[in-house]
């Protein structure tokens, strides 16, 4: 039954399409013949002749349509004056050094695409091309609006526009693409980026600037006729008035290149470091470590391995010293992803998370592991109310990679207390705001930290061990 099910379904695709390129043969056979032959003899390729007319769609995937046009053309194989070679996919490929004509770009990028072993379930495209190919465009429809603006099918044109060297590309690419990938194009994680560049571009710029102020000229007195813009060498219209806008032609093709990526995958958490020789960072002091890891090599090495992506960004809610351990519910923190080749699931999640907690150093602990948007940095960015102030200067120790600053922290509540059999030692739990020092805020750093524990007291107070018991931060609680 469901086999059944399945060849109906392939039957009725298969009728949809056969329509479809019916449709598409239609619209191309109903373009004006004499507009056509006449962007064909001076060079321009059967898809930007396409897009010359609005035409949008398959029809840039379409073979038959493609080859039909082409056919009325007397060369063959000529590079195209307006993409330079863009949509027939004659480039100069800058990976081989090569020139490369009328390949299956295609199915080059999508080997390229299952070779790199990406998991995504729907690809998006991105092309950046020169400069020179828009100026061209600008004056092949001046020429345009000259030589056939008074017929009907231009007017009617006019509605619905030209189609940039950019959309038809991807009109050519992603219905095929679609096929070969067995995945939808739509806006998501996964991107195909396509980068062409070419040698004239510099020399293009210069020429609208000179153009421009050529017209600039002519328009405070030089010459009191301003017209249309014509093409200058062969597409030149019936008037010799206004700016001349040469249409640039290449004897060579763009340089190509492309690669495949995903943007970044943010896992939010708490963590808990039980060591105290342990920084947060990895920290390397002339390439000698200091302490024995980092919360950042533990956790985020753990994720990009799982990911199997190019690399990863550590970003926490604050930071304690490498002697500091974090209890209670942990520290906020972020892990950024770059170019992950998985896609995480919820269980791959709590997988890492496992992996993570079950290291035998049991150095670190991650709590409540989640995938997140980029709103997670919403949440890290929580602040705090303000009340008692103490000031504090940069202390001593951080100077070197710190600004020599003053700034106003605030304590919002302390208490001690007392070690039974000792009037020397006690316990200080403490609420402060974040970036508070809390070691100078003890012995003061030599008075650059007002009031101290040690001011407040009369007299001389060093702090022994620090534990941070909690961040008042609500994300990543749950």
């Amino acid at each position: 039954m469901e086999e059944q099910k399945k060849e109906e379904s392939l039957k009725h695709l298969g009728e949809e399409e056969e329509e479809e390129e019916e449709s598409v043969s239609e619209s191309v056979r109903d373009l004006p013949s004499d507009a056509v032959k006449e962007l064909l003899s001076e060079g321009v390729c059967a898809r930007c002749i396409f897009r010359l007319f609005g035409l949008q769609g398959r029809v840039y995937a379409s073979p038959p349509s493609i080859s039909f046009l082409s056919s009325l053309s007397a060369t063959t194989h000529q590079l195209c004056t307006l993409c330079f070679g863009i949509l027939q996919f004659t480039y100069y490929s800058d990976d081989t050094q090569t020139l490369l004509q009328n390949q299956n770009l295609p199915l080059l990028i999508a080997d390229t695409v299952k070779r790199h072993a990406y998991q995504f379930h729907t690809f998006s495209l991105e092309v950046s091309i020169p400069p020179i190919i828009l100026n061209n465009d600008n004056s092949l429809r001046s020429y345009m609006k000259t030589k056939f603006g008074s017929q009907s099918w231009f007017q009617e044109n006019l509605h619905t526009g030209c189609i940039s060297t950019k959309d038809a590309l991807k009109f050519s690419l992603i219905y095929p693409l679609e096929d070969l990938l067995e995945c939808k194009s739509s806006m998501g994680n996964f991107r195909i980026r396509l980068t062409y560049t070419h040698t004239k571009a510099s020399k293009g710029d210069q020429n609208r600037s000179d153009s421009a102020e050529t017209c600039k000229r002519r328009k405070i007195g030089e010459s009191n006729l301003v017209g249309e813009i014509p093409i200058s060498n062969s597409l030149e219209n019936d008037s010799s008035d206004g700016c001349e806008f040469l249409l640039e032609k290449a004897n060579e093709p763009c340089h190509f290149t492309f690669f495949c990526y995903r943007t970044p995958f943010y896992f939010g958490g708490r963590y808990l470091k039980y060591s105290r020789n342990v920084s947060q960072t990895c920290w390397i002091i002339d390439d000698e470590r200091m302490g024995e890891a980092s919360v950042e090599e533990i956790i985020g090495g753990n994720i990009l391995q799982a990911c199997q992506g190019d690399g990863f960004k550590f970003h926490a809610a604050g930071r304690e010293d490498i002697d500091v351990r974090m209890l209670g519910p942990g520290r906020p923190f972020l892990v950024e992803v770059q170019n992950a080749r998985h896609i995480p699931s919820e269980l791959f999640v709590k997988d890492v998370e496992k992996k993570i907690n079950n290291m035998e150093n049991k150095l670190v602990r991650v709590k409540n592991l989640k995938l997140v948007g980029s709103e997670g940095w919403d949440l890290m960015r929580e602040g705090e109310a303000e009340k008692q102030k103490v000031l504090q200067r940069t202390p001593i120790r951080v100077l070197h990679r710190r600004s020599p600053l003053e700034r106003e922290k605030i304590i919002h509540w302390m208490k001690i207390e007392a070690i039974a059999g000792s009037s020397q030692y006690f316990l200080l739990h403490l609420c402060t705001q974040a970036g508070t020092y809390i070691k100078e805020f003890v012995h003061g750093d030599l008075g650059r930290t007002y009031p101290s524990i040690g001011s407040i007291l009369g007299c001389r107070a060093e702090i022994l061990q620090l534990d941070v018991t909690d961040i008042k931060m609500e994300c990543f609680l749950t």
